[in-house]
């Protein structure tokens, strides 16, 4: 998600693969060992990691200035990517981490949403009145979390970072990159994307 969403605000034209995980195409595995998506393979490297393809694509075109933001915009991703996605994903999978407890992982994750909550109190983004890269990078994690339990979430009293959530939810770019295609299989074309 990320991905799309840097990849169609830079306007770049890329085939588009869609991946089914549990089915992974050979030439899918040869790009990447990690076999873990998004890849996105250019003449001369391969990136694998979704904050890397947004900075790939964004330094390509970078028209709505999502590049332009402080440093903290990128501490912000970074605690995002780092506390906060191990008790996204403690909380997401709990199944699989029977050994910890889900509410504690809960409030773990809720630390750093009050801190987000906090930033919007005053702004309509993270960085301020514009979309920067720091909203895009977090938005697609802060769903997740959110949807982990919608009605829980509701309820915690966080209304600017809800409000910042829904809008995203309901933006035509949301759409636009939710758009499902079929698995790629060996051999198959792709789909050129983002689409008009």
């Amino acid at each position: 998600m990320r991905a799309r969403l840097a990849v169609q605000s830079s306007q770049q034209e890329v085939a588009l693969r869609e991946i089914l995980l549990r089915e992974k195409p050979t030439p899918f595995l040869a790009a990447s060992a990690k076999g873990t998506v998004p890849v996105l393979q250019l003449p001369d490297r391969v990136i694998d990691e979704s904050r890397d393809v947004m900075i790939w694509a964004l330094t390509q075109n970078d028209p709505e200035g999502w590049l332009d933001m402080p440093a903290e915009g990128m501490d912000l991703i970074a605690t995002c990517e780092g506390p906060f996605k191990q008790a996204l994903d403690h909380t997401k999978y709990a199944v699989r981490f029977p050994d910890l407890d889900e509410a504690e992982q809960r409030e773990k994750a809720m630390v750093f949403l009050r801190v987000l909550n906090a930033r919007l109190d005053n702004t309509r983004y993270l960085m301020g009145d514009q979309i920067r890269l720091a909203d895009m990078a977090i938005l697609p994690f802060v769903r997740q979390f959110a949807n982990t339990n919608r009605v829980w979430f509701d309820a915690q009293k966080l209304g600017p970072l809800t409000k910042w959530l829904d809008e995203f939810l309901g933006s035509d770019r949301f759409a636009r990159i939710m758009t499902k295609y079929a698995p790629w299989q060996d051999g198959q074309d792709n789909v050129l994307f983002p689409n008009s």
